[in-house]
């Protein structure tokens, strides 16, 4: 191949699988996700355009609900699920005992923004859709701007921690956000960082069938060691480790099995179904999550959960 990888310079790897966009269907484009033979980082082969890779990302491409019971109830399991997601920050805020507001890089809607600020966090989100900035700011009544975190208008040492879930598995150039994120942070705050995990059991089973290679969005997919490197690389240390999310890992599973019912791709993909028909499919779905949360489990307490979340320290 031609391209060099990302991380080591090596500009040898081998095809681990092929496939286009199983969930969204944006693209019929067939792409490779590959194995550097030298560091053995799995990325996407060959890497779009930012031009291209920019109609891979569909209108409304995060959570708000809408006016309506199935949406309210939608809601009240994302801040059920999200609880894991919300007790982790709290957690590293604890541990960092850093005064100061909480960026949230890729913020989307903004629900674990706006529950965190009900705990008394001050909070900032960060998106790059307009839209989303727009819902989290609106809709759900936090701070938020539009921009690349590269670009974003914060004053050094602003933050007592930030936090990326699910975005540098989507960059270019994942060091510079984690560079700008560390001039950020206040000295001993926190970066807590999650992303699929390509070592878990279900990409070893289920390959480009796998919800958490989600070709073509995601150009780098990250194991734990890869992740930990990279955050050495950029000035953190990393303090603790988690490879379950009730949010994510269930559901990632059950959308890896029966992505024709995952709510967001039906939306996404404007299926036509109606209100007994939606309620139908969502609650199949639920199912199949709950019925994904054994097996979700046990490959987390095995160190092989679909994501992993790390909580780093600022280093000097």
């Amino acid at each position: 191949m031609d391209d060099p990888c990302p991380a080591c310079g090596h500009e040898r790897s081998r095809i681990l699988l092929e496939g286009s966009d199983r969930l969204y269907g944006t693209t019929d484009r067939v792409f490779q996700v590959v194995e550097c033979q030298a560091c053995q980082l799995i990325r996407l082969y060959p890497w779009p355009s930012p031009a291209e890779l920019r109609h891979y990302y569909p209108d409304d491409y995060w959570f708000v609900p809408e006016q309506d019971v199935v949406s309210n109830l939608e809601e009240t399991y994302r801040r059920f699920v999200l609880r894991d997601h919300v007790n982790f920050v709290r957690r590293a805020l604890e541990n960092a005992g850093v005064d100061g507001p909480l960026l949230d890089v890729g913020c989307g809607g903004g629900l674990f923004l706006k529950m965190l600020a009900e705990k008394g966090r001050g909070v900032v989100g960060l998106d790059f859709a307009l839209g989303a900035a727009d819902a989290a700011w609106n809709r759900n009544g936090v701070a938020a701007v539009c921009g690349s975190l590269t670009q974003a208008p914060f004053a050094a040492e602003s933050f007592s921690a930030v936090t990326m879930f699910h975005v540098i598995e989507h960059l270019f150039d994942p060091v510079s956000y984690l560079e700008v994120a560390h001039r950020l942070i206040k000295p001993g705050g926190r970066l807590i960082v999650q992303v699929p995990n390509a070592s878990c059991w279900q990409f070893l089973l289920l390959g480009e069938n796998w919800n958490g290679v989600d070709i073509p969005r995601h150009l780098i997919n990250y194991r734990a060691n890869d992740l930990e490197i990279l955050l050495d690389r950029c000035g953190f240390e990393v303090t603790r480790t988690k490879f379950f999310s009730l949010r994510d890992n269930p559901a990632g599973l059950a959308s890896s099995l029966a992505p024709g019912l995952d709510p967001m791709a039906r939306r996404i993909r404007a299926v036509e179904e109606s209100p007994r028909k939606r309620v139908a499919k969502d609650l199949v779905y639920l199912a199949l999550v709950m019925l994904s949360v054994p097996f979700a489990l046990l490959e987390a307490a095995c160190h092989a959960g679909s994501t992993v979340m790390v909580e780093a320290r600022k280093k000097a």
